[in-house]
């Protein structure tokens, strides 16, 4: 093999053992792992088996595991049984251990019992990133996304999904019932085998008809009627897709506008975002540690209660009302055409008359004001107007708080843009390093933990690309 680069022979001995570290380079990841690690108080972040136990087999240093963990999710290695190959043969990890190798199980184990320290030290690496004054701006977007579960859509049950179910069953048992009316007709030998063949399906059918009847009666026990066999925290949630869904997981990010940095994350199994919006401005601000927030979503976040939440805090929130009236749809005056005068209290029409106060009530624990004019039955707009008697409009108590969210949003059209370019691409990142799959583990608890290790990872590479290897190891130990 003339001319060609040529490598050592297999056989060749060497004198002195070579030095670890000199295979890891100074602009190495791995060593912003190792430092960022080591300056943790493990003990502090509730990490268990900091202090080593007096007797019994000496165990691995949290910080090993930690390390190992992290080193993972960085590199798309995220199961215990592939983490134990590589620290077997991959030379950054025998650096990083000091060429440990923990047993999967160990590996896995340190996962499941640390998930609220794990948690701790995602919390942190966001601090790490407030210290070095990152989120100035002082502005995040919130967005959610689904995850799958390790549930199979086929262990998820609902009472519609059970009685969708139970018919097919139903209709499964009549064409085999038909099926054995047939074989009887037929020569003895052939007959004698279809039969055995379809009286076992029908006694599965019916078993599986006794298992449906079993799940049935658990599932009126449950608050939101709905029950997983495999995972028993994951719900079935509606997807983009028409028709659509997974069982899976809703996982909710308050990502800064100005580096991209996960500040806020939170794993929820309710497949909507209506309730999430105070909950997850919240958290951001305690994140970013500053008295005021800028805070951009979209539509399905919008709730009136979680709207004034936020503004009584010191939140400011962008982001459009969703068009739930068809009026507009069938040619008809929209809710906007109508014009609130608040000194008068009463709303102006497009024919130019007052709807005027007529009572108050409350709905779904909310005071409401009802409006109407007495002109509409001689009204020449009124077929643009509504089909009713008269048009009423209902508005909340604290419909200024609204009013004011869309004016800002009229003023500022640009925040849906800049919300959409923010939020949406940690997600599919997040979604490329888990290769598209499933998380690895069940239950809410466990699952948290695993997504905090996907922020904390995605975190790193932004703060890397931000300030350098050296910058990075720089701000960690200062």
């Amino acid at each position: 093999m003339k001319r060609f680069v040529e490598g050592e022979s297999r056989g060749q001995c060497t004198l002195l053992p070579e030095c670890l570290d000199d295979y890891i380079t100074e602009n190495n990841p791995v060593r912003v792992v190792d430092v960022f690690v080591d300056e943790l108080d493990l003990g502090k972040l509730d990490f268990e088996g900091v202090a080593p136990a007096a007797t019994g087999r000496p165990a691995y240093h949290p910080a090993i595991l930690l390390k190992l963990y992290i080193y993972g999710y960085l590199n798309r290695i995220q199961s215990s049984r592939r983490l134990e190959k590589e620290s077997q043969r991959n030379v950054e990890l025998m650096w990083l251990t000091g060429r440990l190798m923990p047993d999967f199980k160990t590996i896995a184990n340190f996962r499941k019992d640390n998930g609220k320290a794990i948690r701790n030290v995602c919390r942190q690496f966001v601090l790490i990133c407030r210290n070095l004054n990152l989120f100035t701006d002082a502005m995040v977007a919130i967005d959610g996304s689904k995850f799958k579960a390790v549930n199979n859509r086929d262990r998820n049950f609902t009472v519609a999904k059970i009685e969708r179910r139970r018919q097919q069953i139903e209709e499964s048992i009549a064409r085999y019932l038909s099926a054995l009316d047939t074989a009887d007709r037929a020569e003895p030998e052939i007959a004698k085998a279809k039969t055995v063949r379809l009286n076992d399906k029908i006694a599965l059918l019916k078993a599986q008809m006794e298992q449906l009847r079993d799940i049935e009666t658990k599932l009126e026990a449950t608050p939101d009627r709905q029950i997983s066999l495999t995972d028993p925290d994951a719900r079935s949630m509606a997807t983009s897709g028409r028709g659509s869904g997974m069982v899976g997981y809703n996982v909710q990010t308050a990502v800064d506008t100005k580096h991209h940095l996960i500040v806020a994350h939170e794993v929820t199994n309710v497949g909507h975002d209506r309730s999430q919006l105070s909950n997850m401005a919240t958290q951001a601000l305690d994140a970013i540690g500053t008295e005021r927030l800028i805070v951009a979503a979209d539509r399905g976040y919008f709730r009136g209660e979680e709207i004034r939440a936020c503004d009584q805090v010191g939140i400011t929130t962008y982001l459009p009302k969703p068009m739930t009236s068809g009026a507009k749809a069938n040619g008809r005056f929209d809710r906007a055409d109508f014009i609130y005068d608040a000194q008068k209290n009463e709303y102006r029409c497009p024919a130019d008359q007052a709807l005027i106060w007529r009572y108050s009530t409350t709905e779904k624990a909310m005071l409401v004001h009802r409006y109407w004019s007495s002109h509409c039955q001689q009204c020449t707009l009124k077929e643009q107007c509504t089909p009713s008697p008269e048009r009423r409009i209902t508005r909340w108590e604290h419909e200024s708080v609204i009013e004011a969210l869309q004016r800002r949003l009229d003023q500022a059209p640009e925040m849906m843009r800049v919300r959409r370019q923010t939020v949406e691409h940690p997600f599919g990142t997040l979604k490329v390093w888990m290769g598209y799959t499933h998380f690895l583990t069940k239950t809410l608890d466990r699952v948290s933990t695993e997504m905090s290790l996907h922020v904390l990872a995605y975190n790193i590479k932004r703060l890397i690309a931000i300030l350098g290897i050296e910058g990075v190891i720089q701000a960690v130990r200062g």
